[in-house]
């Protein structure tokens, strides 16, 4: 059996990355983000990035430290305002942003991970979404065409992973991460937890082997988008 297992993520991700290419990346807000891997990432200098998640993290945190180096050319996100890095370089023109609605993004992923190229959708017609696409009607109501998405490289966090790379993500820390792990030509996951093959309940995978080409094993620092303190907290 192969050994997908590195010891770091800058070893997880050697040899996979290149300028130019398209990433997609797990996670909502904070939640569920391969944090350690897009270190690595940022690391690696790679620049003129397209990354395709979510949203783009925060000004110090997740994709937002590849906003700061000016790494990412492009965005393909549906949520985008916590981020003042963000908005700058986009006033700025510096930034190139393609606006997709959140379920709309999760089905473009999953589809291009089956293998559909495309698929309509009523979301978005009559808006700047429907802008430059294909419309057609089905039984009298109009849909837009929308593309499905293959990204080179998908980065993803679970919670376990067993020495085969079979994945199981936490709660709402699943997110888009399932999605995103079919839609990369590669895909390399961080991980909590390492278990031997066969620990795993086969019924309660989320994501196959068959999906993942490489993992590593991680410690979360797990920050908090946005708290929120009761009065009395505050007041303490």
């Amino acid at each position: 059996m192969v050994n997908k297992q590195h010891n770091s993520p800058t070893a997880a991700l050697e040899g996979l990355v290149r300028d130019g290419m398209t990433i997609a990346v797990g996670g909502f807000g904070l939640c569920g983000i391969p944090e350690q891997l897009i270190m690595a990432l940022r690391d690696s200098g790679v620049k003129e990035l397209t990354v395709v998640s979510n949203n783009a993290g925060v000004d110090d945190w997740g994709l937002g430290l590849l906003l700061q180096t000016r790494q990412i050319r492009k965005m393909v996100s549906s949520y985008v305002g916590e981020n003042a890095e963000f908005e700058r370089q986009y006033m700025a023109g510096e930034l190139e942003v393609e606006f997709a609605p959140q379920g709309t993004l999760a089905e473009r992923m999953r589809a291009g991970g089956a293998g559909i190229p495309g698929f309509y959708t009523k979301t978005g017609v009559g808006t700047m979404v429907a802008e430059g696409k294909e419309v057609r009607e089905f039984d009298g109501e109009t849909y837009v065409l929308e593309r499905g998405i293959v990204a080179d490289l998908a980065l993803v966090k679970a919670h376990t992973a067993d020495k085969a790379g079979n994945l199981v993500y936490r709660k709402t820390a699943r997110n888009f991460n399932p999605m995103c792990a079919t839609s990369g030509r590669v895909c390399v996951a961080e991980v909590e937890r390492v278990v031997e093959i066969g620990e795993l309940d086969a019924e309660h995978i989320h994501t196959p082997s068959i999906f993942v080409d490489r993992f590593v094993q991680t410690e979360s620092e797990k920050r908090i988008e946005q708290r929120t303190v009761t009065q009395k907290e505050a007041v303490r």
